[in-house]
This record gives C-alpha cells, structure tokens and sequence, in this order.
C-alpha cells in the first residue's frame, strides 16, 4: 500500500523507488501483484511515468483514509499511556493563524509542556471534508458550518466584524458607523467564493445594498494594503487586527446592527479523538469562558 500511495502520488516508478529506498523492480512487482489480487489496472503506463485510472483515484481516496486510521490506531496506543506527551494535530484558516489558535496553544503548553502539535493551514471547504475524510482530527474554523451529521461542532466565541478605512477617510474619525453609511463606498474584498466574502456580501444584503467591489485581494494581507494604499475600504475580521492596524489605516467598529462571525472548533461524529487531542477539545472549552486565567 505504501508503495502504491507513493507512486500514485509521483507518477513515475523510479522516483518512488528511490524515495522509499527500494528497488525500481520491486515496486513495479509489488504494483502488478496488487492489481492481479484485485482483479483491476490501477495506473496506465507509459514507459516508468504512470497516471491512476479512474478506479485507481477511487482506490488512493480509500487507501490513504486506511493508512490514516492505522497511524491513529499507533498513535492512540501510546497516547492512551501518557495523553499529556502525546499530538495534537489541527488544521485551520489564516484569518486564524496570527492570534486566536497560537494564544490557545501557548496556555495549553503551559499546562502540558511536553504536548507536541502537527499544525495545517487549509481553506475553509478543505477545513471541513479534510475533518469528515480523516486527514485531521480537530479544525479551528470561523464561521461553524452547517449542521452535519459527521461533524460535531462547538462554538467558542464570537468576534465582531470591523470597518478598515484609510487614515483620511471622511469616517475616520468616529468611534463607530453604521454599515449603511459606507455602502455607496468602493470595497475591497477576498474572490468570490470565500466564505468571508459571504460573510460582507450577507450583511450588506440584509440592508438592502450590494456593495461597489472595487479590488480583490487573495487573502486578508492583501485588503490590509489595498486600504492601506487609499483604493477603497474593507469589512475585516477584528481578530487579523489585533497585534496591529496597517499604516495609514484605523479601524471603526461596526453598529446597529453589529457584523459578527462564529469561531469554533470541529471534529469528527464518527471517529473518536486521540487522548491528546481529547485533552485539547476540552481545554479549548476551558480557555475560551469568560472566567478562564492564565
């Protein structure tokens, strides 16, 4: 199996040799005896370079969810042992990077100093099927997604949504605006797609407008200077705004109505938790409440 996901993954039987440190013959022995047992060609060939056939794609999905649940397996073995040495491995979006989960982490090492973290950063569709599909146990996420029968999902706080404006801004001066004050505004948002774009798109909707997108920008970094450089204003996140604001910018809370999002934690209905990433889930629990102290 280790030699298929290799090669599946490289398309060429040399190269996968030479990473898995064995010879080329024995990996094209090991791959035509895996097809004659079931009976299907799992690649087409074309000299030592191959492609997986459409059954073959099939076959890696279900291999790769095995070899998870296997490394799981070894790994619960020896967390059920000692749960606080043990990993925790956790994706998240990068709206989440800066601040919120390396804050969550810091306390938690402070208690279980030994505990060790595989952290992956993902969009926020790769967030929930790499959950449901087994490549990661527990996803920080915001906004929580729909109801899903393989999710179980906590809410652990919610964050209000604020305006960016550059420093000369008309509004800048004031300690909060009313988002139908900026909607014949130019905005800069994420593409289309993005869930936070829905977030912006949503709340201006409720209100009856939709917003003039002047720009785009790949990720929050990018409306940070897009604002920055005078080209328009933007909805953010107050979270990506917390160790600093861009130059030549200010920030202004949003209100009546407020724009908030949820941020929460995900995991899995049909797969436990490892010990260490268990300990995690309910410390998480813990830090966000209000009494919590370090």
């Amino acid at each position: 199996m280790r030699y298929f996901m290799e090669v599946a993954r490289r398309e060429h039987v040399t190269e996968a040799a030479n990473v898995l440190h064995v010879a080329q013959s024995s990996v094209s022995r090991q791959l035509a005896q895996l097809e004659s047992e079931l009976g299907v060609d799992l690649f087409i060939r074309n000299g030592r370079r191959v492609k997986l056939t459409p059954i073959g794609k099939i076959f890696l999905q279900r291999v790769e969810q095995m070899m998870n649940m296997m490394s799981e397996a070894e790994r619960e073995v020896k967390e059920y042992l000692d749960p606080e040495k043990g990993v925790v491995r956790i994706a998240f979006p990068i709206s989440l990077a800066a601040h919120v989960l390396p804050k969550a982490i810091y306390a938690f090492r402070k208690r279980y100093p030994e505990a060790k973290f595989q952290m992956r950063q993902a969009l926020y569709a790769d967030l929930v099927d790499g959950v449901i599909e087994g490549e990661f146990n527990l996803a920080m996420i915001a906004p929580l997604p729909s109801e899903d029968k393989h999710i179980k999902q906590k809410i652990l706080f919610t964050e209000r949504i604020v305006t960016l404006l550059p420093i000369h801004h008309p509004l800048a001066h004031r300690s909060s605006i009313q988002l139908s004050e900026i909607k014949d505004e130019s905005f800069v948002t994420l593409p289309e797609g993005t869930i936070f774009r829905k977030i912006v798109m949503n709340a201006c909707s409720e209100l009856g407008f939709t917003p003039h997108i002047a720009f785009e920008g790949d990720d929050i970094d990018a409306l940070k200077g897009l604002v920055s450089a005078g080209l328009g204003i933007a909805l953010m996140p107050e979270v990506t705004l917390v160790e600093s604001i861009p130059q030549s910018t200010v920030k202004i809370p949003i209100a009546n109505p407020a724009v908030t999002r949820s941020i929460g934690i995900i995991c899995p209905t049909q797969r436990k938790l490892l010990p260490t990433e268990q300990l995690f889930y309910q410390f998480l629990e813990e830090f966000y409440t209000p009494d919590y102290k370090l």
